[in-house]
């Protein structure tokens, strides 16, 4: 498993705590960096995966 697909899916999680504490304090741009963070996340999930296609 590459290393890049970790570190993807941690921003995920961290976009979603962001963006849920964004929601519940009504923190707008909270919730906006949260939800970029988990876009970052997926796209750098979706490179670790492409990466460990290509090494099999």
């Amino acid at each position: 498993m590459d290393k890049d697909r970790l570190i993807g899916a941690g921003k995920q999680m961290m976009g979603c705590v962001k963006q849920a504490v964004g929601r519940f304090v009504g923190d707008a741009k909270l919730q906006v960096d949260g939800k970029t963070e988990q876009v970052a996340g997926k796209v750098q999930n979706a490179a670790g995966s492409a990466k460990d296609t290509l090494k099999s």
